[in-house]
C-alpha cells in the first residue's frame, strides 16, 4: 500500500500553472529522485507533500500513522537553542528527554561548587532514557553531528545559513520517519559528508523522496526518477543514465510531432483564407477541425529553451601561468598549507578537493597572490586576465535587478567584440524579461548562480577561478557548463564537491589530506581516490563501512559526562547479545516463511511485505553489530577512571 498518494494536484502561481493535475504514489522502500529544471516546481511539490503548502485542487492521501520528515531548501524562522537540542527535536518526546540529558551533562561539566542537584537531574534523565530504550537514538545523533561536522553546543541562531541547513538535515535523518523528504541535501556538504550520507541512507533502508543536482548522489541512491516538465509528472523506472537517453528520445519525437502539426496547421490556415475568395460555401467539417487545431496549439506549453552560455576568452597567457615554491600558511597556529609546490601551465584544468574549512579557498588566494604565504613564493606568468566565481556571491548587488547587475543601467553590453542587448544576453541564461527586472534578493538559488555566471562571462579571461559554481544549478545547466569548461582554452582552477563534475572537467586534482598536507594527483576525483596514500595502505585490509566514527583513545582524567557515557555503554553491552539473538530469530522466521510454497499462492503483496520486513531486520542487525563494535572500541580506548 502506498505511503502517500497524490491525485490531480494543481497549483497556479500568478497566472502560471506550475503543477497541472499531477498524480504520484510513493511506495514503501522506494528512493525517488524528483528532477526538472529550476523553477519547474520541485520544491513546491515537496512542500505540498509535507503539508507546508495547500494545493489549489486535488487530493492527498497519507496512510494512517505515516510520519514524514523534511529538509526544506529554506531555513524556517524562529528556531533557536543548542544544535543538539534542535537535532533531537526530530524525535519528539524522546528527543526532549535526550535534550534534557545533554543539557544536564553540559552544565555539570562547567559547574563549580555543589553539583548534587545537577547529578540528580542527570540521573533522572538517564532513568527516563533507560526506560524508553533511547540510547541508540543518542548515538545516532552523535554520529550525525560528527559526520556533518556540527558542534552540539553551538547556538543554532548564530550559525551561517549553510550550517543551519546541515543541522536541519541531521534533525531529519535522526527522526527515522516513514518517508524522508530531502530538498537539495548535498548543498553545503563536503565530499566526505556526502559519501557518508549516501551510505547512511542506503543502510537505513528508508523510503526517500529527494531533489538533488548532484548526479553521483542521484545515481547512487535513486530507484525511480520522477520528472516535472511543463506542469506534468512523468515516472521513469530506470537509472539516471538510462533516463537521460530516453528523455532525449522523447523530446526528439515530441519536436518532430509538433513540427508536423504546425505544418498542417499552416496549410489549413492557408486553405481557409483561399476558401473565402474561391467559394461561398466551405467544408464545415474541415473548418471545425481547424478550430480544434487552433485550440490545441494555443494550449501547448513550449519547453523553455536551453541555456546558451558563452565564455569570453582574452589573449593567451604565457606557457607558464603560475608557479608556487614551498608555500605554507597557518591560521592561529593551525597549519592550513604545509610547504607545497606546484606549476600551473596554460590550459590546465585543476580541481581542489577537501573537507569544508580545510583551506581550499585560502590556497586559491595564495596562488592568485591575494594572500601572502608565510614561507615560499608564488610567481605569475605573463598576461593573466583572471575571472573569479565566488561561492558567496559577493559580487552581486542584492538590491539591484538582474539586468542592472549585468549592465549597470545600460541597454547593451560588449560580448566577443560585438554588442548585445542585455535582455537578449540574459535570455541565454534562461532569464525571461520579467525575471531580469527583479531584484537579486528575490531570485532563487539557481537563478543567482546563473546570474553570477552571466556576469562572470561578460569579462574576457584566460584564467577562470570557480569556487563552488555548481550549487543550485539544474542538471541541464550543469551539462552545458561542463561543455563550456572543456572547450575553454584558458586555465581553470575549480573548487567543487560535485564528484561527477570534477571527473568530467579537471585534468589534475589538488587534495587537502589533513593537517595542512596538500598533494597533487593526475586526473579527477575517482583518479584521486585510486592514487591517494590512504587507499594504498588499506588495500590489504578492506575497510568496514560503519555508521559511527571509530573512537580514539583519550588521555587524562575522564569528565563527568564521559563517565556517565561509559557506564551507559557497559549497560548496553550486557543487553546486546539478547537483542542480537532476538533479531536473528526473527530473521530466520522470515526466511522460513519465504520458503513456504503456499505463500506464493496468496499473491505478490504478501511476498513483497515479507521481503521488506526481512530487509529491515537485516539492516537493523547490521547496525546492532556495528554499535557493539563501536562500544567495545570505546571501552577499550577509555583511560582508567
Amino acid at each position: 500500500m502506498a505511503l502517500i498518494s497524490l491525485q490531480d494536484i494543481s497549483i497556479n502561481f500568478t497566472g502560471t500553472v506550475l503543477l497541472d493535475r499531477v498524480c504520484l504514489q510513493v511506495e514503501p522502500g522506494e528512493r525517488i529522485c524528483l528532477v526538472g529544471r529550476n523553477g519547474e516546481g520541485k520544491s513546491t511539490l515537496l512542500s505540498v507533500i509535507n503539508g507546508d503548502m495547500q494545493a489549489d485542487s486535488g487530493e492527498i492521501a497519507v496512510s494512517q500513522g505515516v510520519r514524514i520528515a523534511m529538509l526544506p531548501q529554506d531555513v524556517p524562522e524562529g528556531l533557536s537553542g543548542p544544535t543538539y537540542e534542535v537535532v533531537a527535536s526530530g524525535l519528539d518526546r524522546i528527543g526532549r528527554h535526550l535534550a534534557d540529558y545533554h543539557r544536564a551533562t553540559s552544565e555539570l561539566e562547567e559547574a563549580a561548587g555543589d553539583t548534587e542537584p545537577l547529578v540528580q537531574q542527570l540521573e533522572k534523565a538517564q532513568q527516563v532514557l533507560d526506560a524508553d530504550g533511547a540510547w541508540e537514538h543518542h548515538q545516532t545523533i552523535e554520529t550525525a553531528l560528527s559526520h556533518l561536522k556540527l558542534h552540539a553546543d553551538e547556538d543554532f541562531s548564530t550559525l551561517s545559513g549553510g550550517t543551519q541547513r546541515r543541522v536541519l538535515l541531521a534533525r531529519a535523518l535522526v527522526s527515522r520517519p516513514d518517508l524522508l523528504v530531502l530538498d537539495e541535501p548535498t548543498n553545503h556538504l563536503d565530499i566526505d559528508s556526502i559519501v557518508w550520507l549516501e551510505e547512511f541512507l542506503l543502510r537505513q533502508n528508508r523510503t526517500l523522496l529527494f531533489v538533488t543536482h548532484d548526479r553521483a548522489f542521484l545515481g547512487k541512491l535513486a530507484t525511480r526518477i520522477v520528472e516535472i516538465d511543463r506542469g506534468k509528472l512523468t515516472s521513469w523506472e530506470c537509472d539516471y543514465d538510462t533516463y537521460v537517453q530516453r528523455k532525449e528520445d522523447v523530446l526528439s519525437a515530441e519536436a518532430k510531432q509538433n513540427h508536423n502539426f504546425d505544418k498542417k496547421l499552416a496549410q489549413e490556415e492557408q486553405w481557409i483564407r483561399q476558401g473565402i475568395k474561391a467559394r461561398r460555401t466551405r467544408n464545415m467539417g474541415r473548418v471545425r477541425e481547424l478550430r480544434a487545431m487552433r485550440e490545441e496549439r494555443g494550449q501547448r506549453r513550449e519547453r523553455l529553451g536551453k541555456a546558451t552560455m558563452v565564455i569570453q576568452e582574452a589573449d593567451r597567457t604565457g606557457k607558464m601561468v603560475a608557479e608556487a615554491t614551498d608555500i605554507s600558511f597557518a591560521f592561529d597556529d593551525k597549519p592550513i598549507v604545509n610547504p607545497f609546490s606546484t606549476r600551473i601551465m596554460r590550459g590546465d584544468k585543476i580541481g581542489l578537493v577537501g573537507p569544508n574549512g580545510a583551506g581550499k579557498t585560502t590556497l586559491l588566494r595564495l596562488l592568485l597572490k591575494d594572500l601572502q604565504p608565510a614561507t615560499g613564493s608564488v610567481r605569475h606568468g605573463a598576461n593573466l586576465e583572471v575571472s573569479y566565481f565566488d561561492q558567496h556571491r559577493e559580487v552581486l548587488d542584492e538590491e539591484k535587478s538582474a539586468r542592472d547587475n549585468i549592465a549597470e543601467g545600460a541597454d547593451y553590453i560588449a560580448i566577443n567584440g560585438g554588442r548585445k542587448h542585455v535582455l537578449g544576453y540574459l535570455k541565454e541564461f534562461l532569464f525571461t524579461p520579467d525575471r531580469a527586472q527583479l531584484p537579486v534578493k528575490v531570485l532563487s538559488g539557481g537563478e543567482r548562480n546563473r546570474l553570477l555566471l552571466a556576469k562572470l562571462f561578460t569579462r574576457p579571461s584566460n584564467v577562470l577561478v570557480m569556487d563552488e559554481p555548481t550549487n543550485d544549478l539544474d542538471v541541464e545547466t550543469l551539462d552545458l557548463l561542463e561543455e563550456l569548461l572543456l572547450d575553454y582554452s584558458g586555465t581553470l582552477l575549480l573548487v567543487s564537491h560535485d564528484r561527477a563534475f570534477l571527473n568530467n572537467v579537471v585534468t589534475s586534482t589538488i587534495a587537502f589530506e589533513g593537517d595542512g598536507e596538500v598533494r597533487e594527483y593526475v586526473g579527477g576525483y575517482d583518479d584521486w581516490l585510486r592514487q591517494r596514500p590512504e587507499r594504498k595502505a588499506l588495500k590489504a585490509k578492506p575497510a568496514r563501512q560503519e555508521d559511527k566514527p571509530r573512537p580514539q583513545p583519550k588521555p587524562g582524567k575522564l569528565s563527568y559526562k564521559e563517565k556517565y557515557q561509559l557506564e551507559q555503554y557497559r549497560k548496553e553491552l550486557e543487553d546486546l547479545p539478547g537483542k542480537i539473538e532476538a533479531l536473528e530469530g526473527a530473521i530466520q522466521e522470515k526466511h522460513d516463511a519465504l520458503s513456504d510454497p503456499e505463500l506464493y499462492k496468496t499473491g505478490g503483496d504478501a511476498v513483497n511485505a515479507l521481503q521488506a520486513e526481512l530487509a529491515e531486520l537485516e539492516s537493523e542487525l547490521e547496525t546492532v553489530f556495528a554499535h557493539w563494535e563501536f562500544i567495545e572500541q570505546a571501552l577499550e580506548n577509555a583511560p582508567a577512571e
